[in-house]
């Protein structure tokens, strides 16, 4: 299939250094509130990319849990691939993609696990079904069938049958601390606006970047 000729002009306000604010976090609560009172769907979601020691990549679709001062949350199986990989390589990077708004933001850093108090309360406030499903999968290793899943589910909801379900000991979160997190706002004819800040001495510095 010839993809070429999809195309869609970019019509949206622009982007400039007066226009953001100093700190990059206070600018993505900004654009991240904007996502959701536009209702759009599952605003959280990020791109994850990782790589090995050797740098082979992989990208995966996670969700935003949480993000502060200290940079962003997500939870995960610390015995899957992503975790497999962020323990050798901790460098890694997110991208969110707001289509409807025309707007990416995309955050290089370093992924490293959160305490376990956090994971624990985290685990807590999910729904029963995902606690027990996070018991159930071998998350990224072959499996023989679907079937054999639901059994192994089956089992667990007979098990913890009227009894709070612990949080498995292989799973938990990541904080991705950010060294660099750029803006992306669409425009006209493509010249696209790029800010991006870097983190130097414990400040950011903010610079335009060519489209």
């Amino acid at each position: 299939m010839d993809a070429s000729n999809l195309r869609k002009e970019h019509t949206s306000a622009g982007l400039d250094k007066a226009d953001v604010d100093h700190d990059p976090v206070v600018q993505f609560h900004t654009w991240f509130q904007n996502a959701i009172d536009a209702g759009l769907h599952e605003p959280n979601a990020m791109i994850l990319a990782t790589a090995t020691t050797d740098g082979k990549p992989s990208a995966r679709t996670v969700l935003l849990k949480g993000y502060d001062e200290q940079g962003f949350v997500f939870y995960t199986n610390y015995e899957g691939r992503k975790a497999g990989e962020l323990e050798t390589n901790p460098r890694c990077a997110l991208l969110f993609y707001w289509g409807e708004l025309e707007r990416q933001v995309r955050v290089e850093g370093i992924g490293s696990r959160i305490s376990e108090q956090e994971s624990d309360e985290y685990f807590a406030s999910r729904p029963r079904g995902s606690q027990l499903g996070a018991w159930a999968s071998q998350q990224s290793r072959v499996v023989d069938g679907r079937r054999s899943l639901e059994q192994k589910l089956h089992s667990l909801q007979a098990e913890y049958e009227d009894r709070e379900v612990p949080r498995p000991p292989f799973w938990g979160g990541y904080r991705v601390e950010p060294e660099a997190i750029e803006f992306w706002q669409g425009r006209e004819s493509r010249l696209h606006d790029r800010l991006v800040y870097h983190r130097e001495d414990g400040a950011w510095r903010i610079e335009r970047l060519q489209p």
